[in-house]
């Protein structure tokens, strides 16, 4: 049978005019948008833009309070502990919540039970199909041979890989990289974009979204692109098309020109 269209899936994630009020101050103003299985997101916007905000709603630790509505593979989530075991974040902050003396392998696989330190509980303890997953996910992070280091011994960049690989135990939908790379070096910053850039291809149907501030840190696979600015999308859509000199002047008030060279930007102050 000859069919003109085939069914397609209902996004992992979709975000349906929600708005979100801190007192008597609009954060997020009407926020639409959706992100399908296997898409990668970057996130840009001045600070104050409301990313935060809007991560948080993505991920179930703040409710959209003055409206709206999130349906996860089309279906309506009042449930924010089901939201958040459907997301993986990760940020900076956790590695200071992580034991510096752990293993590197159980770190990894505390993710699976949303601890942050591995502790054994009545129906949470870890087998060794566990363990062979976390030193898979670490070998996939170009970081295979730290598995047995304590965690406190690890470069900042090691760090970040290895709670990449800890957020992934939990077979996520979609894994949030907020500002993955503030405070690397720019050997470390290389290796772990080279490491997110490797996962994307691997992980075609986990979503991906980065969150930074630096366009050079767009990888090639980030090909579509949300645009934040006072609480509201002022661009949605082909990374190529999104990020220009005049979105750099909107966002920054300051002018620009655009290099590309090897599928990356690279901004130059005019």
């Amino acid at each position: 049978m000859d069919q003109a269209f085939e069914l397609m899936e209902p996004p992992i994630l979709d975000i349906r005019q929600v708005s979100y009020r801190i007192g008597g101050r609009l954060i997020l103003d009407r926020i639409s948008w959706q992100l399908r299985a296997g898409e990668h997101w970057v996130v840009l916007g001045p600070n104050g833009a409301g990313k935060t905000s809007l991560l948080k709603i993505a991920c179930g630790y703040i409710w959209a309070n003055a409206g709206g509505e999130i349906y996860r593979k089309g279906r309506a989530l009042v449930n924010l502990r089901q939201l958040r075991e459907s997301i993986g974040w990760v940020t900076i902050s956790l590695t200071d919540q992580i034991p510096p003396g752990e293993v590197v392998a159980r770190t990894v696989v505390s993710g699976r039970f949303a601890q942050l330190g591995l502790r054994q509980f009545a129906g949470q303890k870890p087998d060794d199909a566990d363990f062979a997953r976390a030193r898979r996910y670490l070998d996939e992070m170009g970081c295979a041979h730290i598995a047995e280091q304590r965690f406190g011994t690890l470069s900042q960049g090691e760090k970040q890989r290895v709670l990449i690989a800890r957020a992934r135990m939990a077979r996520p939908l979609l894994l949030i990289l907020d500002e993955p790379c503030a405070g690397l070096d720019p050997g470390g910053r290389e290796l772990l974009l080279a490491s997110i850039h490797n996962l994307a291809k691997i992980q075609r149907e986990m979503g991906l979204i980065l969150v930074t501030h630096h366009i050079e840190e767009i990888m090639p696979v980030f090909e579509r692109s949300l645009i934040l600015a006072n609480g509201r999308i002022i661009e949605n859509g082909p990374t190529k098309e999104v990020v220009c000199p005049q979105l750099i002047q909107r966002l920054y008030g300051i002018s620009t020109t655009i290099k590309r060279a090897a599928g990356r930007y690279w901004m130059i102050c005019d």
